[in-house]
């Protein structure tokens, strides 16, 4: 079993940054991060969940949606099992529930269509 807690988010205003974590753990001496593909997911209220970013294994091939491209980033931290979405110049459309979600994943550049481990999700709001 893989939980995932989001921390991070919080009320902000237009042009501010926000750092979203993503803390992974499971099975004790078995779960190990490097070996799952991580995506971040948000849902606006009213909207449909849309994928954020994404970031593969081993190596960490990040792939962003267009519209957050160039002002989000997201990494990984295999030894300490956490994953983050740093988010820069943060717009009110930006507003959301932003999730962390985690695939067993091979070592492969590109990132999985759907994913299997999903957090209870952390409220962002951009307004001025």
């Amino acid at each position: 079993q893989v939980h995932i807690v989001e921390s991070g988010g919080g009320l902000v205003q237009p042009g501010e940054s926000l750092r979203l974590s993503c803390a992974a753990s499971g099975a004790p001496n078995r779960f190990r991060l490097e070996y799952y593909a991580i995506a971040w997911f948000r849902q606006a209220p009213g909207k449909e969940r849309e994928e954020v970013s994404c970031i593969s294994r081993p190596v960490g091939t990040t792939h962003y949606a267009d519209f957050v491209k160039g002002r989000f980033t997201i990494s990984r931290d295999n030894g300490a099992n956490r994953a983050y979405l740093q988010m820069t110049d943060l717009k009110p459309e930006d507003t959301a529930v932003y999730y962390c979600a985690l695939q067993i994943w091979g070592p492969r550049a590109d990132c999985p269509i759907t994913y299997a481990h999903w957090g209870q999700g952390i409220q962002v709001t951009v307004a001025a």
